[in-house]
Protein backbone atom coordinates (compact mmCIF):
# COMPACT_ATOMS: atom_id res chain seq x y z
CA UNK A 1 0.00 0.00 0.00
CA UNK A 2 2.75 2.45 0.89
CA UNK A 3 4.48 2.28 -2.19
CA UNK A 4 1.29 2.64 -4.28
CA UNK A 5 0.26 5.96 -1.75
CA UNK A 6 3.60 7.15 -2.08
CA UNK A 7 4.54 6.48 -5.44
CA UNK A 8 2.76 4.84 -8.38
CA UNK A 9 -0.21 7.49 -7.80
CA UNK A 10 1.01 10.91 -7.35
CA UNK A 11 3.01 9.84 -10.18
CA UNK A 12 0.52 9.14 -12.07
CA UNK A 13 -1.72 12.30 -11.29
CA UNK A 14 1.69 13.95 -12.31
CA UNK A 15 1.94 12.35 -15.65
CA UNK A 16 -1.49 13.30 -16.04
CA UNK A 17 -1.55 16.95 -15.38
CA UNK A 18 1.66 16.59 -17.17
CA UNK A 19 0.10 15.84 -20.29
CA UNK A 20 -2.50 18.25 -20.02
CA UNK A 21 0.35 21.16 -20.08
CA UNK A 22 1.80 19.39 -23.20
CA UNK A 23 -1.73 20.48 -24.69
CA UNK A 24 -1.80 23.97 -24.20
CA UNK A 25 -0.49 27.69 -24.78
CA UNK A 26 -0.38 30.90 -23.87
CA UNK A 27 -3.34 31.59 -26.34
CA UNK A 28 -5.79 28.89 -24.02
CA UNK A 29 -5.07 31.20 -20.79
CA UNK A 30 -5.50 34.36 -23.35
CA UNK A 31 -8.95 33.29 -24.58
CA UNK A 32 -10.55 34.17 -21.15
CA UNK A 33 -9.77 37.55 -21.96
CA UNK A 34 -11.61 37.65 -25.63
CA UNK A 35 -14.47 35.31 -24.13
CA UNK A 36 -14.87 36.24 -20.09
CA UNK A 37 -18.62 36.18 -20.30
CA UNK A 38 -18.40 32.24 -21.50
CA UNK A 39 -15.78 31.39 -19.21
CA UNK A 40 -17.17 33.13 -15.57
CA UNK A 41 -20.17 31.71 -16.32
CA UNK A 42 -18.60 27.94 -16.41
CA UNK A 43 -15.69 29.12 -13.61
CA UNK A 44 -18.69 30.06 -11.21
CA UNK A 45 -21.07 27.17 -12.08
CA UNK A 46 -17.88 24.95 -11.16
CA UNK A 47 -15.74 26.58 -8.62
CA UNK A 48 -18.27 27.90 -6.84
CA UNK A 49 -22.14 26.20 -7.78
CA UNK A 50 -20.82 23.01 -7.49
CA UNK A 51 -19.34 22.62 -4.47
CA UNK A 52 -22.49 24.23 -3.03
CA UNK A 53 -24.81 21.66 -4.33
CA UNK A 54 -21.98 18.89 -3.34
CA UNK A 55 -22.59 20.42 0.43
CA UNK A 56 -26.02 20.97 0.09
CA UNK A 57 -26.53 16.58 -0.85
CA UNK A 58 -24.21 15.44 1.17
CA UNK A 59 -25.58 17.41 4.78
CA UNK A 60 -29.65 16.52 3.63
CA UNK A 61 -28.75 12.93 2.69
CA UNK A 62 -26.97 12.64 5.74
CA UNK A 63 -23.89 10.48 4.92
CA UNK A 64 -21.69 8.65 7.00
CA UNK A 65 -19.12 11.51 7.39
CA UNK A 66 -16.03 9.82 5.21
CA UNK A 67 -18.76 9.33 2.43
CA UNK A 68 -19.80 13.04 2.94
CA UNK A 69 -16.25 13.99 2.80
CA UNK A 70 -15.63 12.51 -0.23
CA UNK A 71 -17.95 14.17 -2.35
CA UNK A 72 -16.62 17.70 -1.26
CA UNK A 73 -13.71 16.07 -2.69
CA UNK A 74 -15.01 14.86 -5.95
CA UNK A 75 -16.62 18.49 -6.10
CA UNK A 76 -13.89 20.08 -5.49
CA UNK A 77 -11.96 18.64 -8.17
CA UNK A 78 -11.61 20.71 -11.52
CA UNK A 79 -12.26 19.11 -14.66
CA UNK A 80 -11.24 16.62 -16.51
CA UNK A 81 -9.00 16.35 -19.34
CA UNK A 82 -11.20 13.86 -21.07
CA UNK A 83 -13.21 17.06 -20.85
CA UNK A 84 -11.80 18.58 -24.26
CA UNK A 85 -12.44 15.10 -26.27
CA UNK A 86 -15.83 14.75 -25.05
CA UNK A 87 -16.49 18.67 -25.95
CA UNK A 88 -15.24 17.78 -29.37
CA UNK A 89 -17.60 14.52 -29.68
CA UNK A 90 -20.52 17.19 -28.78
CA UNK A 91 -19.89 19.45 -30.88
CA UNK A 92 -19.23 21.99 -28.11
CA UNK A 93 -16.82 25.17 -28.09
CA UNK A 94 -13.58 23.00 -27.58
CA UNK A 95 -11.30 26.25 -27.17
CA UNK A 96 -13.63 27.08 -23.98
CA UNK A 97 -13.51 23.81 -22.82
CA UNK A 98 -9.34 23.81 -22.95
CA UNK A 99 -9.30 27.33 -21.61
CA UNK A 100 -11.79 25.91 -18.04
CA UNK A 101 -9.86 22.75 -17.64
CA UNK A 102 -6.37 24.40 -18.00
CA UNK A 103 -7.37 27.90 -15.96
CA UNK A 104 -9.56 25.85 -13.32
CA UNK A 105 -6.58 23.14 -12.82
CA UNK A 106 -3.83 26.09 -11.71
CA UNK A 107 -6.78 27.12 -9.60
CA UNK A 108 -7.24 24.15 -7.63
CA UNK A 109 -4.38 24.37 -6.08
CA UNK A 110 -6.71 27.48 -4.06
CA UNK A 111 -10.20 26.34 -4.41
CA UNK A 112 -9.25 22.29 -2.90
CA UNK A 113 -7.27 23.18 -0.10
CA UNK A 114 -9.89 25.93 1.20
CA UNK A 115 -13.13 23.43 0.29
CA UNK A 116 -11.75 20.17 1.21
CA UNK A 117 -10.49 21.80 4.90
CA UNK A 118 -13.46 23.35 5.09
CA UNK A 119 -15.74 20.00 4.51
CA UNK A 120 -13.32 18.20 6.55
CA UNK A 121 -13.25 19.87 9.57
CA UNK A 122 -17.52 20.26 9.12
CA UNK A 123 -18.21 16.57 8.52
CA UNK A 124 -15.55 14.58 10.62
CA UNK A 125 -14.80 17.36 13.09
CA UNK A 126 -11.18 16.12 13.23
CA UNK A 127 -12.04 12.31 13.96
CA UNK A 128 -9.51 11.18 11.53
CA UNK A 129 -6.76 12.60 13.46
CA UNK A 130 -5.40 14.27 10.74
CA UNK A 131 -3.40 17.62 11.53
CA UNK A 132 -4.94 19.66 8.56
CA UNK A 133 -4.58 23.04 7.09
CA UNK A 134 -5.34 24.98 4.05
CA UNK A 135 -1.63 25.70 4.08
CA UNK A 136 -0.56 21.87 4.30
CA UNK A 137 -3.33 21.26 1.20
CA UNK A 138 -2.25 23.47 -0.67
CA UNK A 139 1.71 22.35 -1.49
CA UNK A 140 0.04 19.09 -1.84
CA UNK A 141 -2.14 20.62 -4.63
CA UNK A 142 0.67 22.65 -5.83
CA UNK A 143 2.98 19.68 -5.64
CA UNK A 144 1.24 16.85 -8.04
CA UNK A 145 -1.10 19.51 -9.76
CA UNK A 146 0.44 22.89 -10.74
CA UNK A 147 4.48 21.96 -10.86
CA UNK A 148 3.05 19.23 -13.73
CA UNK A 149 0.90 21.40 -15.90
CA UNK A 150 3.62 24.26 -16.03
CA UNK A 151 6.33 21.87 -16.43
CA UNK A 152 4.30 20.36 -19.58
CA UNK A 153 3.96 24.03 -20.67
CA UNK A 154 7.41 24.67 -20.09
CA UNK A 155 7.93 21.80 -22.83
CA UNK A 156 5.52 22.98 -25.08
CA UNK A 157 7.18 26.45 -25.18
CA UNK A 158 10.74 25.11 -25.45
CA UNK A 159 10.26 21.87 -28.16
CA UNK A 160 6.46 22.54 -29.76
CA UNK A 161 7.38 19.99 -32.57
CA UNK A 162 7.88 16.98 -30.15
CA UNK A 163 5.07 18.45 -27.77
CA UNK A 164 2.89 18.08 -31.05
CA UNK A 165 3.80 14.90 -31.66
CA UNK A 166 3.97 13.27 -28.43
CA UNK A 167 0.68 15.09 -27.07
CA UNK A 168 -1.42 12.07 -28.64
CA UNK A 169 0.80 9.55 -26.89
CA UNK A 170 0.68 11.55 -23.81
CA UNK A 171 -3.44 11.41 -23.58
CA UNK A 172 -3.55 7.84 -24.31
CA UNK A 173 -1.01 6.68 -21.50
CA UNK A 174 -2.89 9.07 -19.25
CA UNK A 175 -5.92 7.49 -19.86
CA UNK A 176 -4.47 4.22 -19.13
CA UNK A 177 -3.30 5.71 -16.00
CA UNK A 178 -6.52 7.06 -15.41
CA UNK A 179 -8.28 4.08 -15.53
CA UNK A 180 -5.64 1.95 -13.32
CA UNK A 181 -6.25 4.77 -10.62
CA UNK A 182 -9.57 4.12 -10.81
CA UNK A 183 -9.79 0.04 -10.50
CA UNK A 184 -6.76 -0.39 -8.12
CA UNK A 185 -9.09 1.85 -5.57
CA UNK A 186 -11.66 0.26 -6.43
CA UNK A 187 -9.92 -3.15 -5.93
CA UNK A 188 -8.71 -2.03 -2.82
CA UNK A 189 -11.62 -1.74 -1.21
CA UNK A 190 -13.63 -5.08 -3.05
CA UNK A 191 -14.34 -6.95 0.12
CA UNK A 192 -16.78 -3.98 0.67
CA UNK A 193 -17.62 -2.53 -2.82
CA UNK A 194 -21.24 -3.29 -2.82
CA UNK A 195 -22.10 -1.85 0.01
CA UNK A 196 -19.85 1.07 -0.70
CA UNK A 197 -21.57 1.84 -3.82
CA UNK A 198 -25.01 1.81 -2.29
CA UNK A 199 -23.63 4.36 -0.25
CA UNK A 200 -22.14 6.45 -2.29
CA UNK A 201 -23.42 5.55 -5.58
CA UNK A 202 -27.10 7.23 -5.76
CA UNK A 203 -26.19 10.48 -4.66
CA UNK A 204 -22.99 10.59 -6.87
CA UNK A 205 -25.16 10.08 -10.09
CA UNK A 206 -27.73 12.53 -8.46
CA UNK A 207 -24.79 15.03 -7.67
CA UNK A 208 -23.69 14.64 -11.34
CA UNK A 209 -27.10 14.48 -13.27
CA UNK A 210 -27.97 17.92 -11.23
CA UNK A 211 -24.89 19.94 -11.80
CA UNK A 212 -24.79 19.27 -15.40
CA UNK A 213 -28.81 20.44 -15.69
CA UNK A 214 -28.20 23.35 -13.30
CA UNK A 215 -24.79 24.51 -15.19
CA UNK A 216 -26.83 23.98 -18.53
CA UNK A 217 -29.38 26.16 -17.51
CA UNK A 218 -27.06 28.59 -16.01
CA UNK A 219 -25.72 28.82 -19.03
CA UNK A 220 -28.85 29.06 -21.05
CA UNK A 221 -29.65 32.12 -18.85
CA UNK A 222 -26.29 33.77 -19.21
CA UNK A 223 -23.52 32.38 -21.72
CA UNK A 224 -22.99 33.49 -25.70
CA UNK A 225 -24.53 30.51 -27.12
CA UNK A 226 -25.45 26.89 -27.69
CA UNK A 227 -22.05 25.89 -27.89
CA UNK A 228 -21.17 27.03 -24.90
CA UNK A 229 -24.05 25.61 -23.40
CA UNK A 230 -23.54 22.30 -24.18
CA UNK A 231 -19.19 23.15 -23.34
CA UNK A 232 -20.18 24.35 -19.35
CA UNK A 233 -22.46 21.48 -18.83
CA UNK A 234 -19.88 18.60 -19.77
CA UNK A 235 -17.05 20.77 -18.04
CA UNK A 236 -19.55 20.25 -14.70
CA UNK A 237 -19.79 16.98 -15.42
CA UNK A 238 -16.78 15.63 -16.05
CA UNK A 239 -14.58 15.89 -12.80
CA UNK A 240 -10.37 15.25 -12.44
CA UNK A 241 -11.30 11.67 -10.90
CA UNK A 242 -7.44 10.69 -10.50
CA UNK A 243 -7.30 14.20 -8.65
CA UNK A 244 -9.94 13.48 -6.52
CA UNK A 245 -8.64 9.90 -5.98
CA UNK A 246 -5.48 11.68 -5.08
CA UNK A 247 -6.22 13.80 -2.29
CA UNK A 248 -8.42 11.22 -0.57
CA UNK A 249 -5.66 8.65 -0.82
CA UNK A 250 -2.70 10.99 0.23
CA UNK A 251 -4.69 13.20 2.80
CA UNK A 252 -7.07 10.62 4.49
CA UNK A 253 -5.58 7.29 3.87
CA UNK A 254 -8.48 6.30 1.05
CA UNK A 255 -10.93 4.01 2.79
CA UNK A 256 -14.59 5.59 2.34
CA UNK A 257 -13.50 8.80 1.14
CA UNK A 258 -12.15 7.64 -1.97
CA UNK A 259 -15.27 6.15 -2.99
CA UNK A 260 -17.52 9.12 -4.06
CA UNK A 261 -14.30 9.50 -6.54
CA UNK A 262 -14.46 5.85 -7.80
CA UNK A 263 -18.23 6.10 -7.99
CA UNK A 264 -18.33 9.50 -9.83
CA UNK A 265 -15.72 8.69 -11.63
CA UNK A 266 -17.66 5.51 -13.31
CA UNK A 267 -20.83 7.34 -13.57
CA UNK A 268 -19.63 10.32 -15.28
CA UNK A 269 -18.37 8.80 -18.99
CA UNK A 270 -22.26 7.10 -18.92
CA UNK A 271 -23.93 10.33 -18.71
CA UNK A 272 -21.92 12.26 -20.82
CA UNK A 273 -22.27 10.40 -23.69
CA UNK A 274 -25.82 9.78 -23.03
CA UNK A 275 -26.19 13.77 -22.65
CA UNK A 276 -23.66 13.79 -25.92
CA UNK A 277 -26.24 11.04 -27.62
CA UNK A 278 -29.33 13.00 -27.12
CA UNK A 279 -27.74 16.14 -28.15
CA UNK A 280 -26.86 14.63 -31.43
CA UNK A 281 -30.19 12.98 -31.90
CA UNK A 282 -31.93 16.36 -31.63
CA UNK A 283 -29.67 18.40 -33.59
CA UNK A 284 -29.95 15.59 -36.42
CA UNK A 285 -33.93 16.00 -35.32
CA UNK A 286 -33.69 19.95 -36.03
CA UNK A 287 -32.03 19.43 -39.69
CA UNK A 288 -34.67 17.26 -40.60
CA UNK A 289 -37.26 19.95 -40.11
Amino acid sequence: MGIVTDVILPAALAFIMFSLGLGLTLDDFARVLKQPRDFLVGAVSQVVILPVVAFLLATLWHLPPEIALGVMIIAAAPGGVTSNILTSFARGDVALSISLTAVISLLSVITIPFIVVFSYHYFMDGTLGEDLSIGKTAVSVFVIVTVPVLLGMLLRNLSEKFSIGFEPVAKKISALLFALVLFGAIYQERNNIIEYFSQAGLVTLVLNLLMMAIAYKVATLFSSGFQQRITIAIECGLQNGTLAIAVATLLFGGGLTVVPAATYSLIMFVTALVYIAFLRRQTAQERET
